[in-house]
Parts: C-alpha cells; structure tokens; sequence
C-alpha cells in the first residue's frame, strides 16, 4: 500500500474510535461499531441521493427564460388585478360623490299651520297659513365647500398612485425574493448532484482498500444537510410565489412562472442603470406621490379652514307666508254676528343671530389642522430625499458588493473545489477537507444570490424613492434580438 494511503486511513480509523468511545454505549458496541467501519458499505441508491423535494412538483420550474412573467408584467397585472387597489380605486368615486353633495343648494322649507277656535269656545274663529322658507348661503359657503370637495377628490386621486406605487414595489419584491429562492434550490440541486458523484468515488476507493467506510458515512450526511438547505430554499420559493399570486390577484389553479432571473445581465445595478444623485432626489421631489399627497392635504386643510369660517356667518334665510281666516263680527241686537274673511301675503327675512356660536372651535380646530398639514409636509420633504439618499447608497453598496463576488470569489471557489476533488482522487486530501470547501463554495454561491437580490431590491428602492419607473434591463429571449 502506498505511504499517502496509510496516512489517510490511520486518521480516519482513530476518528471512528474516537466516536465510539465518545457515544457511551461501552465497549462491548464500541468494538462492534469499529469493526463494523471495515466492513463495505453498500453504495448509495441513485432515487433517493440525487432527488430534491422540488423534483417532484412545481417550484424549480417557476423559471421559464422564454414563456415566463418579467417584473414588469406582474406589476401591471397587479395594477390591473390587485383586489385591495380596486377597493382603494372606490375612494375616487366617494370623493367625486362628495363633490356631487358639495355643489347642492340647500332645500326649502314648506310650513302649514291652521288655527281654529273651537276648542277655545270660539267656533266660528279659524286661520290657514302657509309659508316657505328658502336659505340663502352667503359669504361663499357653496363656494366653499366646492373647494373643499374638489381638493379632496385630488388628494384621493394622488393617493391611489402613492398606493400603486408601493404595490409596485411589493410586487417587485416578492418577485425578487421568489428568483433568490429559485436559484438556490437550483444551487443546492446542483451541489447534491456533485455529492452524489463525489460518494460513487469513495465508494470506489473503499473499493480498493483506498478510503475508509467513514468517508462515505460523511459524505452522506453531508448530502443530507444539502437536501435540508434545499428544502428550506424550497419553501421560500413557495411562499415567495403565493406572495406574487396574492398581489397580482392570481387564480389558485393559475401556473405562473417567471421570465427573469438573477444573472447578472438581468440585474439592473449599472451606473447607466441609475440617475445621478442630484437628478434622483430633483425628481423624487417632483413626481413622489406622497409628496403630492402631503401638499395637497394642506391644500384640503385649508380649504376647510376657508368652510368653517363660512360657516361662523349668520344664516340667513328669505320667508313668504300666505295667510287666510275667517272670524265672526258682533254686531248689536237684533242683528246677527256677521262673518268675516281676512287674506294676508307676507315677505320676510329669517337671520340667525351668531352671540354664542360662531363655529369659533371649528375654525380653531380647521387653523390647526392647516398647521399640522404644513409640518407634516416639511417632514414628508425631508423623509423623501432621505429615501433617495438611502437608496441611492444601497444600489452603490450593492453594485460594489456584486463585483466583488463576480470578479474573484466565484471563480476562486469554483477553482478551489475542482482543485480539491482531483487532489482527493489522487489521496492528498482528506474527504473532510473536500466537505468542507464544498461548503465555503455553497456559502459563497448562497451569498452570491443574497447579493444579487440586494442589487434588484436596491433598485427597486430607488425606483420607489423617486416616484418614476427607471430603465429595467430585461433579457432577450433566444429569437429575439437588440
């Protein structure tokens, strides 16, 4: 036996007695488990070593390079499916109701009284009266309340794209985070394959009284901890997807699969890719849906203000009343009393006298409110350009990390295991060793894609910080061309 041979499996013979003595079941098992390390194991069986969870349904396959759904599709998809969104698309229609109200008059008034002396002891005494009673708005009430109503409905309407906006960016999200989780089971699936291949080569160096059992029992385990990872990557995916399909207000029985991916010709982090940092922030601060919505709340706050001060004046209101009676005359005996008619028009003006109530708390309570509006929208300013700022360092940040990782790291570790796995063929390394850079190259890759999704969601926090769609590189399908 060559001398690197003996070198080998002298350490892994002590590592296996050390394990026995360790698990205190005496020395009685401890023999027998040691003896039990020279027998041959029996090889691994291909269906259960090289099958993933996701082989056997849907997830995998979520990503179609030529049919599938692109983040912009399933963004307008949302736009146009989203069930919360439609319901939000109602306040428009309650706004535009409200200025329907808004630009009413207000009702007359029809009073009818009648009056009789019967009960009195006087039957031949009897009056009619009827009047009307119409309002009159003055100091611009109507006017008012227009101005009101109709800031209202554009507040209402700034604020369904404020709310598209954001579901654009939960959609993106999701999205996302949906190919993050594709790649790594795809990452995972690929490792377990190479763990398959590395155990059919122990096993033939047990074969050849090369390797110890145990190197096989590590690589299985090791295969076990990938097809955990893979799982757990699998359910992300699946969660991620039941996300996308809540917000695009996909069906149950729907099959949605996604056209992009997390390479980087798809990965939008280019400095072409993002505007500079002075344009960002300019354009947040002009098209930001919140933004618009916190100047015009005070648009509406003051508005209110201007209708609560109307509605401090007197009312006043203009009065017709048409009276007709009839009485009875005395007249001296022998005569008989002699009936009487009477019929009377009378115009008027009702106005209300404003001593005690002249709406002072709700114009206080409306000055306040233009105050708050006012600082509100001062923050909202300054919690955009922060926005911008944030986003505009996570894309850098992202960009850097991105080029660090496809510049050395991935080539490295993929060298390094290729390097590995050849020198473990020919016996310099231990299977230990090859475990564990089979490891670093699955943190690497893992960490890869936790990159790259960090890029598109970066992107995509610039994209909602300022408020306007950015270039989105998409990949060509394969008959397509630039």
């Amino acid at each position: 036996m060559p001398r690197y041979v003996c070198s080998a499996v002298v350490p892994a013979v002590i590592l296996v007695v050390a394990i026995c003595a360790e698990t205190g079941f005496g020395q009685t098992r401890s023999s027998v488990m040691c003896e039990q390390a020279g027998a041959k194991v029996a090889p691994l069986a291909p269906d259960t070593s090289a099958a993933l969870p996701s082989d056997r349904e849907y997830p995998v396959s979520v990503v179609d390079p030529d049919t599938g759904q692109t983040g912009s599709d399933l963004i307008r998809r949302a736009l146009d499916s989203n069930a919360e969104l439609a319901a939000a698309r109602l306040d428009i229609d309650r706004a535009r109701a409200r200025l329907s109200q808004a630009g009413l008059r207000p009702n007359p008034t029809i009073e009818l009284e009648h009056g009789s002396g019967r009960i009195v002891g006087n039957p031949g005494e009897r009056e009619t009266t009827v009047g009307v009673s119409i309002p009159l708005e003055i100091a611009g009430q109507r006017g008012r309340r227009i101005d009101l109503a109709e800031a209202e409905l554009e507040a209402a309407e700034v604020g369904l794209a404020d709310r598209e906006r954001r579901l654009a960016a939960e959609v993106s999200n999701a999205f996302v985070e949906a190919l993050a989780a594709a790649r790594d089971v795809e990452t995972y699936s690929r490792l377990v394959a190479l763990d398959v291949e590395t155990s059919r080569i122990v096993e033939a160096r047990i074969g050849e009284g090369e390797s110890a059992p145990l190197e096989l029992s590590l690589i299985r385990v090791e295969g076990d901890r990938l097809r955990s990872h893979a799982a757990l990557a699998e359910g992300r995916l699946r969660v991620a997807m039941l996300r996308v399909r809540l917000l695009t207000g996909a069906q149950p029985d729907e099959r949605l699969q996604l056209r992009q991916d997390l390479s980087p010709m798809a990965t939008p982090v280019t400095s072409d890719a993002v505007p500079s940092r002075h344009d960002a922030i300019a354009a947040s601060l002009l098209r930001r849906p919140d933004l618009q919505f916190a100047r015009l709340s005070v648009a509406v706050a003051r508005a209110g203000l201007r209708l609560a001060e109307a509605r401090g004046k007197p009312d006043v209101s203009v009065i017709g009343r048409f009276t007709t009676g009839r009485s009875l005359t005395d007249l001296p005996a022998p005569f008989s009393p002699a009936p009487d008619r009477d019929r009377t028009l009378a115009v008027g003006i009702s106005i209300s006298l404003p001593v005690f109530d002249r709406n002072q708390g709700a114009v206080s309570d409306a000055a306040l409110a233009v105050t708050q509006a006012e600082r509100l929208l001062a923050f909202a300013e300054s919690a955009v350009r922060a926005d911008v700022e944030a986003a505009y360092e996570r894309v850098e940040t992202a960009r850097r990390v991105v080029g660090i990782y496809e510049q050395s790291m991935l080539l490295g570790s993929n060298r390094n295991v290729s390097t590995i796995r050849e020198a473990y063929q020919l016996g310099v390394y231990r299977v230990t060793d090859l475990i564990a850079e089979q490891r670093r190259f699955a943190e690497v890759e893992r960490d890869y894609t936790a990159a790259l999704a960090a890029a598109r969601q970066a992107f995509t926090d610039l994209q909602t910080a300022i408020g306007a769609p950015l270039v989105e590189t998409v990949p060509l399908k394969k008959d397509e061309t630039p």
